[in-house]
């Protein structure tokens, strides 16, 4: 029996990732991304999906919208795609993702794949609803959305596991979005904007972000105090987003953008609010470390609203100068489950897999698994 799989691809989403402009929401932003030399992911990230749907070898019918909203994708992973409604080329917008979502369910496809961020889930759950069955192929710069894969290959694969009836499970998933605008001013404003019902597979769905919890700061205190004592002169510390990033630049008595990524070096503030660029500028001829926090709920490390720490910064970096810092009561509340990366790149991907260390408190490590 032919499986019919709804395909959308939002060709803007994440381009405003490594260029730091923490989204991708509105035409301002897209264009000021354009110049600052932003490249969208999304289809690229598409196609890795369908790459798996592709060597399933079961049949399906891939349903799409024309050109950069599916059919491009579909076609450079060797389908002739069902093409339905029209769009301006180049002129996609949140309306015609919601319209695709609309027609395709109408079709009554088995599964809806869709490439985007967390804008993209809101605009399929405002007439999905609960009850068809969708999947996000992650593409977006911050993806706190627990509809979407760990990554584009999870993604293709666990479609394709339910398309062949191997995965029957399915839970609800919440969509959220946050105010990108108030993240520009340095502020977090996240809300739930509904449900979608996904396919459930361990370790192949995210989960939720959740936002640290109350009376974390002491242990968040102690956590900085143990990086800034081991801290080296000469060195560039590049600090990503996220509370425990944040107080150890408080602890060296500099602001950090809470969201932003940001250098320090000696005891000071060297660059705020880089983006790949910049980083990779100040990186030449310069030892750094990379000092990240996992995203509570999910455990991602890379490639979850720091694309600006990008695969090339990643590279020149280099693994053994990587330090994951996080409470005890983060890593507790993944119940086991590996840190892991999305970062984009296979090779980087895969220098990343294997065991780390995570400072936890003074004084205080543990190693922990990270899975690519």
């Amino acid at each position: 029996m032919i499986k019919r799989l709804g395909l959308i691809v939002n060709p803007i989403a994440g381009i405003g990732g490594r260029v730091g402009l923490k989204g991708s929401d509105g035409a301002g932003i897209q264009m000021r991304a354009r110049a600052l030399g932003a490249v969208p992911r999304a289809q690229s990230r598409a196609i890795r999906a369908l790459e798996q749907v592709k060597s399933w070898g079961g049949e399906v019918e891939i349903v799409t919208y024309p050109l950069e909203m599916g059919e491009d994708a579909a076609r450079a992973c060797g389908f002739e795609p069902t093409v339905i409604g029209s769009i301006s080329p180049g002129e996609t917008t949140a309306e015609d993702t919601g319209r695709a979502a609309g027609d395709m369910l109408d079709l009554g496809v088995s599964l809806l794949l869709f490439a985007g961020g967390d804008g993209t889930a809101r605009d399929v759950c405002s007439v999905a609803g609960e009850e068809p069955v969708v999947l996000g192929i992650p593409a977006g710069v911050k993806i706190h959305s627990a509809v979407y894969a760990t990554n584009p290959i999870n993604a293709g694969s666990l479609a394709v596991l339910y398309l062949d009836g191997k995965v029957r499970r399915l839970r609800a998933a919440e969509v959220m979005d946050t105010d990108e605008e108030a993240l520009r001013r340095g502020g977090v404003a996240t809300k739930l904007y509904g449900y979608l019902r996904v396919p459930c597979r361990p370790r192949m769905v995210q989960s939720l972000k959740l936002p640290s919890e109350a009376g974390e700061e002491a242990a968040m205190a102690a956590v900085a105090e143990d990086v800034v004592s081991q801290m080296e002169r000469g060195w560039l510390y590049i600090l990503g987003p996220g509370t425990t990033t944040r107080a150890i630049a408080h602890r060296l008595g500099v602001e950090k953008t809470l969201i932003g990524v940001d250098v320090v070096a000696d005891g000071r503030l060297v660059v705020e609010d880089a983006n790949e660029e910049r980083l990779l500028e100040f990186l030449e001829g310069r030892k750094a470390k990379v000092v990240v926090t996992p995203i509570g709920g999910q455990g991602c490390i890379f490639g979850r609203g720091n694309q600006q720490i990008s695969p090339r910064v990643l590279e020149k970096v280099g693994r053994e100068n990587i330090v994951i810092v996080s409470t005890s009561r983060k890593i507790h509340s993944l119940g086991g489950r590996p840190l892991w990366v999305d970062t984009g790149d296979r090779e980087v991907d895969g220098m990343l897999d294997g065991y780390i260390k995570v400072t936890t408190g003074w004084d205080d490590q543990i190693v922990y698994r990270v899975a690519s």
